[in-house]
């Protein structure tokens, strides 16, 4: 049993038993608290082993994700690479597109050209079909005419044969002139004899054929029935017969020249034969007198224009006389007043010294004297000056014949045999060796006399089939050997110094140059 004071003091500290019963309570709610606590730490920390373990998980997978992203990296590139690739592709599928359309295109339009070409294929057939027809009726035609013509040519060959023998005759002519060796067949004096000449047969072509016998036409011709229309038509065939004739030979007559005039000829009577032949079917021919007019035409003109050359060239060669001529005559002149300038200034020196010498004496006399007689001798070579050019001036054929060569431009054993008047010969040489030649000439000798156009004559005439120029006898260029040259021109009386090998400077200056680079 409880005592009092035990029940006075559970009265008095019922209420602190009560908040230690509500504290124990507590604790208890605490402590299960804290169990359940305990419980929920063990799971979560259960959890987070469990977490831990997954998250090595997930690190694991983390690293096989990342490695998954760079190939998936590598992959995205290379697809990358493969749609600009692709993209590529399709521009040139598109632009190959665009080609297979215009392809297309142009095949679609040469498919309606070749159906157009077919149907023009059939119609050329069909147009074949026709002319094959046409060409055998003209085949039984040819037929006819080649039988015809075979008898034609039998004729032919009969014409031929006497047509050999008369060419036979003439082709020794024929082979001259086509040469250029062409024969005269007139021998006029002047040019004016064959332009004379020119105009009286080109008169005689006119009468015959105002006459009309130039063109014949031997059957009278009708014009549905009517003889004037008949008439009107034949002679419109005879003007057109005698333009084509006349035209074709003013044609060629114009170019005829000395190396072509064979061939010329030719070609007129080819014109005449052809022409004629046409006239056949009207029975119109030209006749053989008109024919031979006009080939005595061609001779004239020819030889008219070689003979208007022929003078041009002889008076060039007048006047360059002429000029030489002046020339040499005012060098005589100069000559001659330069002489008597010469003596009278000897005279008048003359004059002074022996006025000079009758008043001094001693040494200055004799220095006087002796010049006196200097001036005494310069006076008499004046004189002779003076002599010698007022006979130059007198004897008109007084001069130089020389000779001289020009082997870099003539090569060797070819000389030029000239003449001139000049007191200086020289200086014509000068003038020859300008720039009309590649090298200066060089001279063999220089002749003097008093007949110079004499024994230039006599030179040319003796060398005359040594002329290079055949045709031209003017030209003074001479194949023939230094020493004939000097023999001749020794025969004549002359003893003149030859020089044997010529200098030629320049040319042999050249050839070592030319060596020289060559090595």
């Amino acid at each position: 049993m409880l005592s009092v004071s035990k029940i006075v003091y559970v009265f008095k500290n019922l209420d602190r038993f009560s908040e230690i019963l509500d504290l124990e309570l507590e604790q208890n709610k605490v402590q299960s608290k804290i169990n359940s606590l305990l419980k929920e730490k063990t799971k979560i920390s259960n959890d987070i082993s469990s977490l831990e373990l997954n998250l090595e998980d997930l690190d694991s997978n983390k690293k096989q994700f990342q490695n998954e992203i760079k190939s998936l990296g590598k992959e995205k590139t290379r697809i990358n690479n493969d749609v600009l690739e692709s993209e590529s592709n399709l521009e040139n599928l598109k632009d190959q597109e665009n080609i297979i359309r215009v392809e297309t295109n142009r095949l679609s339009t040469e498919k309606s050209k070749i159906n157009k070409d077919i149907l023009s294929l059939n119609t050329d057939l069909t147009n074949l079909e026709t002319r094959k027809k046409e060409i055998q009726s003209e085949s039984e035609l040819l037929i006819e005419q080649r039988n015809k013509t075979v008898n034609e040519i039998s004729d032919l060959k009969v014409n031929l044969k006497e047509l050999s023998s008369q060419l036979s005759i003439v082709e020794d002519d024929l082979n001259l002139q086509e040469h250029g060796l062409y024969e005269p067949k007139y021998d006029f004096g002047t040019a004016a004899e064959y332009k004379t000449a020119i105009q009286k047969i080109r008169k005689s072509q006119k009468e015959m054929m105002k006459a009309k016998t130039a063109i014949i036409c031997n059957v009278e011709w009708t014009v549905s029935g009517s003889r004037a229309e008949g008439k009107k038509m034949t002679n419109k065939y005879i003007q057109l017969m005698a333009r084509a004739f006349n035209g074709e030979f003013d044609s060629l007559i114009s170019k005829v020249k000395y190396n072509n005039f064979a061939s010329i000829e030719k070609r007129i009577e080819s014109a005449y034969n052809a022409i004629n032949k046409v006239g056949e079917s009207h029975t119109c021919r030209i006749s053989s007198g008109y024919f031979n007019l006009k080939i005595d035409e061609l001779h004239l003109v020819h030889e008219y224009h070689e003979k208007l050359q022929d003078e041009k060239e002889r008076e060039k060669e007048r006047k360059e006389r002429i000029r030489e001529e002046e020339k040499a005559q005012k060098e005589i002149e100069k000559a001659q007043i330069e002489a008597e300038k010469e003596e009278e200034r000897y005279e008048r020196a003359l004059e002074k010294a022996w006025k000079d010498v009758q008043k001094s004496t001693g040494e200055k006399q004799k220095k006087l004297e002796d010049q006196i007689r200097s001036l005494n001798e310069q006076l008499e070579e004046a004189k002779k000056k003076k002599e010698r050019a007022t006979s130059r001036a007198q004897v008109t054929k007084s001069g130089y014949v020389y000779i001289i060569s020009n082997i870099g431009s003539f090569g060797e054993n070819v000389y030029k045999i000239g003449m001139t008047r000049r007191l200086e010969p020289f200086d014509r040489i000068k003038e020859l060796s300008g720039a009309s030649v590649p090298f200066r000439f060089d001279v063999h000798a220089m002749i003097f006399s008093n007949d110079a156009p004499g024994l230039e004559n006599l030179l040319h005439s003796r060398f005359k089939d040594k002329s290079i120029n055949k045709v031209n006898n003017r030209k003074e260029f001479f194949n023939v050997s230094l020493y004939d040259v000097k023999d001749t021109v020794r025969s004549a009386g002359f003893d003149t110094e030859f020089v044997e090998i010529p200098e030629a400077e320049e040319y042999r200056k050249s050839l070592a140059f030319e060596f020289e680079n060559e090595e």
